[in-house]
């Protein structure tokens, strides 16, 4: 068995590296295995990806040194605590198991130099509140599990770069999320997110935010002001399928277009002379944001999707609301943004 290891040329690097994987060990071999090594403590990366590791036996602990920890699709349906005590690790990947919340180690927040924690492909049906205390956690991985929420305190992983929760049923994102400020890469794509907090405009370090096949009909203006976001994936959101269809409007009642023509001509009336209920209506006229209309409407609006400069790379789908189709501003430019590489990018990428 001590054959299987890195096929790097350095044997140094070989001697570091015990390589177990798609071995089809189960528990027993790999305990003989690990028992019989000699000098555990110089392997630094032991990898046992693909294996029956339904339970893990306790002898891995002997790996005192271990820098990197893969024990991916073994079909695991428990991490025991004694993970704890391997403090040198920086990577631990238990990706495409059988792990729920309750089979997870409570002692991460005792492995001090962990950089990066993978636990996609589970069963996990909350946020592991232990992954908060990991001191110096950069990457965390958590895409296809069954996550209803993330917690508000998601801001005390202050080093975190990467957050990957695409593909669970979350349907709101906590404004604290905003407080990550090292934040460069956000994946919250398959979820049920109708909305995004104005606070997203605080991850400064932002390079990727990944959104497609969410229910987003808006987003926050706010986002403009990322300069550092050069991808941003939109596809399947009623905000893009809102752009790509035609646009539809229904031409107002008659108590409408009476009302427009009150408030567009400023046509003065008393309260006394109207009925409480007419008052009430022509007071929640809104104005159409198009400044070279400035018209008015109640109930029947056109809803549009201009697009926004994006620091002079792309332009950027936002929703406005406007009184008529005939307020739409002459869109020759706009176009010509629709068939440019980047917009196709944001829309479609």
């Amino acid at each position: 068995m001590e054959s299987y290891t890195s096929d790097s040329s350095d044997s140094d690097s070989a001697a570091k590296t015990l390589d177990l994987t798609y071995l089809q060990l189960n528990e027993e071999v790999l305990d003989e295995h690990v028992v019989s090594t000699t000098n555990p403590e110089h392997v630094e990366t032991l990898l046992l990806h693909h294996n029956r590791l339904y339970r893990l036996p306790e002898s891995i602990a002997r790996f005192s040194n271990l820098v990197t920890l893969d024990l991916s699709s073994c079909g695991l349906h428990r991490v025991p605590d004694f993970i704890g005590g391997l403090t040198q690790l920086v990577s631990f990947s238990a990706k495409n198991n059988n792990l729920d919340n309750e089979s997870l180690p409570k002692s991460l927040d005792t492995l001090p130099n962990l950089k990066e924690l993978n636990l996609s492909g589970n069963r996990l049906t909350h946020f592991p509140e232990q992954v908060l205390d990991v001191p110096w956690l950069r990457y965390l991985y958590l895409g296809g599990n069954q996550i209803r929420e993330i917690p508000h305190d998601i801001w005390k992983i202050q080093r975190l770069q990467l957050l990957a929760i695409g593909g669970n049923g979350l349907t709101e994102v906590p404004s604290t999320l905003g407080q990550l400020i090292s934040l460069q890469v956000l994946n919250l794509s398959d979820n049920n997110l109708e909305s995004l907090p104005r606070s997203i405009a605080n991850l400064k370090h932002l390079k990727t935010l990944l959104l497609h096949k969410n229910r987003l009909k808006t987003l926050p203006t706010e986002i403009i002001t990322l300069r550092c976001l050069i991808e941003l994936s939109l596809r399947d959101n009623p905000l893009v399928v809102r752009f790509v269809s035609d646009m539809t409007h229904d031409p107002p009642s008659l108590k409408e277009s009476a009302a427009r023509v009150v408030k567009t001509l400023e046509i003065p009336y008393r309260k006394e002379d109207l009925p409480r209920t007419l008052i009430d209506y022509l007071n929640s006229g809104h104005r159409c944001v198009n400044f070279r209309c400035q018209g008015v409407f109640f109930n029947n609006r056109v809803e549009h999707v201009k697009f926004v400069d994006f620091c002079g790379k792309y332009r950027l789908p936002l929703l406005q609301y406007l009184c008529s189709s005939k307020c739409i501003e002459p869109r020759e430019r706009d176009a010509e943004a629709v068939s440019g590489a980047m917009l196709r990018k944001v829309l479609l990428g």
